[in-house]
């Protein structure tokens, strides 16, 4: 992966190579910390890059940062506009992904969250797929549970919680599956390995509830807004069965990395005719307009890097 130029960190922009943490940082001992993930969109006609719901992107950090006591004075607007200044600096014309990191950053041994200095960092990557297949990913039911919201909150994202997400990621893709699905500790399915998932069946786009230990996820919620309002799809929240995902005439993720990834075999069975179904060809079709700056109905969604050709600056 190449690394970025810069970083703001610790309330500025900083070259990249002046970004660091000790070894004692409270977020590197304990994953006392959450991230979020802006994926920033290339328009090559336009020469333009488009940020996809970045205030909803920190609305969603700022409410992790609660979870773990966060004290802390930043707001949706300053952290967008801190990104802005970065991406412009970064000059980058090309897809990437925004990083930002809320974290622990007190150098000291013992677990809590009180009383400890919190900071926000934020880098910027060249990002392409996530989930290379993904127009036709295979994926297994994984061992492991997803993390109950009485364990660790599920609706944020934790970094400590991402090692359950590591332990499912490594042992699907070195069974040779592109990907995993996870149960919670109901025996429903809740996510991929950092994914929403969404199945249709008999006509109805179903997807586990936000009570199911899932992340309350931004493309989530996309899907589901561009179903109803343009396919005219009743989309239902409900528990899944796992052999139900078995039964189903479709089956894609979401997530700001994965975008809307097309799944087409679960344990070595077809998912409706094998090949990516009409409804998800659809909905992927959409959102990449939308993310591209194509689609002025949804203009509210994204938002300009640059204000004319983008420049690196040195």
């Amino acid at each position: 992966m190449t690394l970025p130029q810069y970083a703001y960190f610790k309330g500025e922009i900083v070259p990249y190579s002046e970004a660091k943490v000790g070894v004692l940082t409270h977020a590197l001992n304990y994953g006392t910390a959450a991230f979020g993930g802006i994926r920033g969109y290339w328009n090559e006609e336009q020469e333009q890059l488009f940020l996809f719901r970045p205030l909803d992107n920190y609305e969603r950090l700022l409410n992790s940062g609660k979870l773990l006591c966060s004290e802390n004075t930043y707001t949706t607007e300053g952290l967008r506009n801190v990104t802005l200044e970065l991406l412009r600096k970064e000059g980058l014309k090309e897809d990437c992904y925004i990083r930002p990191l809320l974290y622990k950053a007190d150098e000291i041994i013992g677990v809590k969250l009180h009383d400890l200095t919190d900071e926000i960092s934020i880098v910027v990557v060249p990002f392409g797929k996530y989930v290379q297949s993904d127009t036709g990913a295979h994926v297994t039911f994984s061992s492991w549970r997803r993390v109950d919201d009485n364990v660790i909150p599920a609706r944020g994202k934790i970094s400590g919680a991402y090692v359950n997400t590591a332990f499912v990621k490594t042992d699907a893709v070195r069974a040779g599956f592109d990907e995993a699905l996870v149960l919670n500790n109901d025996g429903h399915l809740a996510e991929g390995s950092a994914e929403n998932v969404f199945m249709l069946r008999d006509g109805k786009l179903v997807t586990p509830p936000v009570t199911d230990n899932i992340l309350e996820g931004i493309t989530r919620r996309t899907v589901i807004e561009l179903a109803q309002k343009e396919l005219g799809l009743d989309v239902i929240e409900r528990s899944i069965d796992r052999t139900e995902v078995y039964l189903c005439d479709e089956l894609f993720l979401t997530g700001t990395a994965v975008k809307i990834t097309a799944v087409t075999r679960v344990d070595f069975r077809d998912v409706g005719t094998g090949e990516m179904g009409p409804i998800t060809r659809q909905l992927r079709e959409i959102y990449e307009d939308i993310v591209r700056g194509r689609n002025s109905k949804y203009a509210h969604w994204i938002e300009a890097v640059y204000e004319s050709e983008p420049v690196a600056v040195k």
